[in-house]
């Protein structure tokens, strides 16, 4: 998996790697400076006479665009520096780097206004090293003239930034005013985790990884478990068919779900939990529905529940499913049960009193506005799926608080929780029970269309009971569940999708995986 760091996490290696491991900072910026170097190289093609304007900040960000200025000076582009302040006030290694370019006779324009700004009429490329992982709130003043002049630039010449954009928040991907948009961000290291996060992921471009020698063990001792998972992960965390497996040996799960006007979400979560390799399921359906549900599901079983008179499952299915609670290997709960009081005190005695593993989703965990404290209190394992809606009402924190800086809110709340958690959104992030954290990288705009979550709850449990730990259920159920709707996009188109579609292309996405 790859390591995704915060600002005083990147802060903390280059700190150690300079003062403990004794390579100068210079020679970490030369590095870095090189490596931008090497892709805008690949960004333009032809350097050569190209004209690239090199908008440098006061501080290291500043210094590493001056050592890409001198390699593209090397390697004939025609290059134009701007340094937002005066060169009295640049200090360190930054330093060095524009005293050096000073040496080569290459100009550097001290710009203190937009009428200051003096370079080509035609500018090919715009490098925007003007600030680095610092940022917290808006830009404001001369910096936020220059990001509207840059994106202006931008219209007609690629942009490339240093780091991360200028006007980004670095850990949470707030931008609180005006944000660089790139064509590409190169980042030194690791990803910053706010270049992840909408709405400054809008704002990166296309993000590239310099290794700029921070040692791995550095790396290693002070990163602070946050992961970006890739398709190399998944791969080697899917479930394996034996070959003398059955359908009793490969998970068997219940189904908890639906109502009237929700019997679709009880269907897409059952549907999905065999098309991820789950051997039987059984839906325990509001008495009226069950024949509906028949007719709609072919492989899965339907067990009729004693029902409100608003058609939603009763408390008196108590005492209808021990004998299913008792046959199943996994629980999948929520979606489409609505919060009828009878129905809310359903979901409250299952959390009381069943003892297997549990996806809960949607309204079950509605259910437990009030009460998130039978959630510690659950006699099994338990992973839990909300969007930043559903959380809000589980903790009594605004969805702008959540959604602003979902990370810390994770982090926040997680040993309260006692699940797994997956905060579903852009993009699904989800946290361990130990406080790991990761940050799911497919899926697009397209998922966002009804009944798309009830798809994930089926695949998680359909995962989860084949013999993979919590946490792998909930890592490969949230990337599949996004490569389908990256797939489905890719035929129908992110508009028109629907969440019917994602069980359409759930066996492209598992072939995919068992081929790549």
């Amino acid at each position: 998996m790859q390591k995704i760091v915060t600002a005083n996490e990147m802060a903390q290696m280059d700190k150690k790697t300079i003062e403990e491991i004794g390579i100068p900072g210079a020679v970490l910026m030369e590095v870095a400076g090189r490596g931008i170097t090497d892709e805008i190289k690949n960004i333009l093609e032809q350097v050569r006479s190209k004209n690239v304007v090199i908008y440098c900040g006061k501080g290291n960000n500043g210094g590493d665009g001056y050592v890409i200025a001198r390699h593209l000076k090397n390697a004939g582009a025609a290059v134009s520096v701007m340094l937002a302040g005066k060169k009295e006030n640049i200090q360190g290694d930054a330093l060095i780097n524009l005293q050096i370019l000073e040496k080569l006779n290459i100009h550097i324009n001290e710009i203190e206004s937009i009428e200051d700004i003096e370079h080509p009429p035609h500018v090919d490329l715009v490098v925007d090293a003007l600030l680095g992982t610092g940022v917290t709130g808006p830009v404001k003043g001369f910096y936020a003239e220059l990001i509207k002049y840059i994106n202006l630039l931008g219209e007609k010449a690629a942009v490339v930034s240093v780091d991360l954009p200028t006007g980004m928040e670095t850990d949470t991907g707030n931008v609180l005013g005006d944000c660089v948009t790139a064509d590409a961000t190169v980042t030194m290291a690791h990803i910053k985790t706010g270049m992840l996060f909408s709405p400054a992921r809008e704002h990166t471009g296309k993000i590239t990884v310099v290794d700029i020698g921070i040692p791995p063990e550095v790396s290693t001792e002070l990163h602070g478990k946050i992961y970006l998972t890739e398709i190399e992960d998944i791969k080697k965390r899917m479930p394996q068919r034996k070959p003398d497996a059955h359908k009793t040996s490969v998970g068997k799960i219940a189904v908890l779900a639906g109502s009237v006007g929700m019997t679709g979400a009880a269907t897409l979560t059952a549907r999905s939990t065999l098309q991820v390799g789950a051997g039987l399921t059984k839906l325990g359906i509001p008495e009226s529905l069950n024949t509906i549900l028949e007719q709609k599901l072919t492989e899965v079983m339907t067990i009729p529940l004693s029902e409100t008179d608003r058609q939603s499952v009763s408390l008196r299915a108590n005492n209808d499913i021990g004998d299913l609670l008792d046959w199943a290997d996994i629980i999948a709960m929520g979606p489409g049960l609505t919060t009828h009081e009878e129905t809310v005190e359903f979901v409250k005695w299952i959390l009381q009193n069943a003892d297997k593993p549990l996806v809960l989703d949607a309204d079950g965990l509605n259910a437990l506005r009030g009460a998130a404290h039978l959630l510690k209190t659950y006699k099994n394992e338990l992973v839990i799926t909300p969007h930043p809606g559903e959380l809000s009402r589980l903790i009594d924190k605004s969805i702008s608080d959540i959604v602003t800086d979902r990370i810390n809110v994770l982090r926040e709340i997680y040993k309260e929780m006692n699940a797994v958690i997956v905060l579903k959104g852009a993009p699904t992030t989800v946290i361990d029970k130990d406080g790991a954290i990761y940050i799911n990288s497919t899926g697009n705009p397209g998922l966002a269309t009804g009944g798309t979550g009830d798809v994930l709850t089926g695949i998680i449990a359909g995962l989860w009971a084949q013999g993979l730990s919590a946490i792998d259920a909930a890592i490969c159920g949230v990337y599949i569940q996004g490569l389908s709707g990256d797939l489905a996009a890719d035929e129908l188109s992110e508009m028109a999708m629907t969440a019917g579609d994602l069980n359409a292309f759930l066996p492209d996405a598992i072939r995919l995986l068992e081929n790549s």
